[in-house]
């Protein structure tokens, strides 16, 4: 415990996912926050049924705008860390990756655009700035890949810049270790109000669980629920004079058993990341990932309702249908098998209109009547709107968050990631 920290500090963490999840990861290992004194915090029956467990797990190094890059490179070498700390390869399936663009078309796909609204425009993340220059042309790609005539296969980025890992299977690990650590954990359970000392300071959060009130000391709230955070942000302070500028982006998915796959050799197992331009009517992103499975999404829509509940949400079929075409068009297949699915998916990404996630804490002033303490023992913080790179970014934002919430220098530079 710090010696500038109260002993009655305690700190409530909305949204088990995964940035809720690496905060709570850092937070508690930073020896300045008693672990018994953090609480996560998620409405959902089942953790991770949503972008945190659905996710194509793909990291990058440098594919990302100057205001995040910063972050995007501290994520990824702790990425790395906890992989090589904690055997990552067999846990969570960690491996570098080998990143190519498909062109369907032999068109420049190019776009202009800052580099960070990609996914809202419905284009390839290949687009990036400085990853429309091929590193190798003509190549043939992976065995799995099936390669029009008119086509063209580009390496765009070799291990060591890119990697994979499952997103489901690494939330777990991070779940078992806090509670290890003794962090507490409440689902599914609802923030439905605040509490307030005589001086208006927060000092509580009061939750619905299982249909039954309870209270929950609080004085750093931090909220990190992905695309619901808005929704939660006004519930609870219905008159801050603050709007948090995140939407939901729904996007489906498939997760399909490689047809190539061989398990005799797993030390020799190879990942690609694959960006295709326009495939019947979207750009899809296929990851192989270890254990010979193959994830494909890049079908998004704003047309799907955020349900209350992230259990709650439901694949469209005909969606489905169209990734199953896709996964036909662009697979190549072993005489005499299927492609086999494992599973279908529908999750929620936070965007943002800028491409920016927002890491910050929201001043007093801007609550709408609600004070926090000053300094590490108090604040509302917001973790959220990484869009696609949520995964890879998580890590990097659980460090930084820790570190903002304790009054440290934080370790990547998030000046342009406060809140607007």
């Amino acid at each position: 415990m710090s010696p500038n920290t109260k002993s009655d500090t305690t700190t409530v963490i909305l949204g088990s996912g995964i940035i809720g999840l690496c905060t709570a990861y850092y937070l508690s290992g930073s020896g300045n926050t008693q672990p018994e004194s953090i609480c996560l915090v998620d409405s959902s029956p089942e953790l991770f049924r949503c972008a945190s467990g659905l996710a194509g797990g793909f990291l990058a190094q440098d594919w990302f705008a100057p205001s995040v890059s910063s972050l995007g490179a501290l994520s990824f070498k702790l990425h790395s860390d906890l992989a090589s700390a904690y055997a990552g390869r067999a846990t969570w399936g960690y491996a570098q990756s080998t990143g190519i663009s498909l062109n369907q078309n032999d068109n420049d796909a190019a776009v202009s655009g800052s580099g960070e609204d990609w996914l809202e425009n419905g284009t390839s993340r290949v687009n990036l700035v400085g990853h429309n220059r091929p590193w190798e042309e003509g190549l043939a790609g992976p065995e799995w890949l099936r390669c029009v005539q008119d086509g063209g296969v580009e390496i765009i980025s070799r291990g060591g810049t890119t990697a994979q890992i499952d997103p489901l299977r690494f939330c777990r690990w991070l779940l078992e270790r806090v509670k290890e650590r003794g962090v507490h954990v409440w689902n599914p359970a609802k923030a439905v109000g605040l509490m307030q000392d005589e001086s208006g300071v927060l000092n509580g959060v009061r939750i619905s669980n299982e249909g039954e009130d309870a209270y929950l000391p609080c004085t750093r709230l931090v909220i990190t629920a992905g695309a619901w955070t808005p929704r939660i942000f006004n519930s609870l302070f219905p008159s801050a004079t603050v709007r948090i500028p995140i939407s939901p982006l729904a996007g489906h998915s498939l997760l399909v058993r490689n047809p190539h796959f061989r398990s005799q050799d797993p030390e020799k197992e190879v990942c690609h990341a694959v960006f295709a331009t326009d495939t019947l009517g979207f750009s899809p992103e296929l990851f192989a990932r270890l254990g010979g499975e193959l994830y494909l999404a890049g079908l998004n829509t704003t047309m799907i309702p955020l349900p209350d509940v992230a259990t709650d949400v439901k694949a469209d079929e005909k969606a489905i249908e169209q990734l199953k075409q896709c996964a036909r068009a662009v697979m190549s297949t072993v005489t005499g098998k299927e492609i086999k699915v494992l599973r279908e998916g529908l999750c929620f990404r936070p965007v943002t209109s800028s491409g920016r996630p927002i890491v910050s804490r929201i001043p007093d002033e801007r609550l709408g009547g609600l004070m926090t303490r000053g300094g590490e023992e108090g604040g509302v913080f917001i973790a959220a709107g990484h869009g696609a790179w949520g995964i890879s970014h998580a890590p990097g934002t659980g460090l930084v968050l820790t570190e903002l919430i304790e009054g440290r220098q934080t370790s990547a530079k998030i000046e342009a990631l406060q809140l607007p």
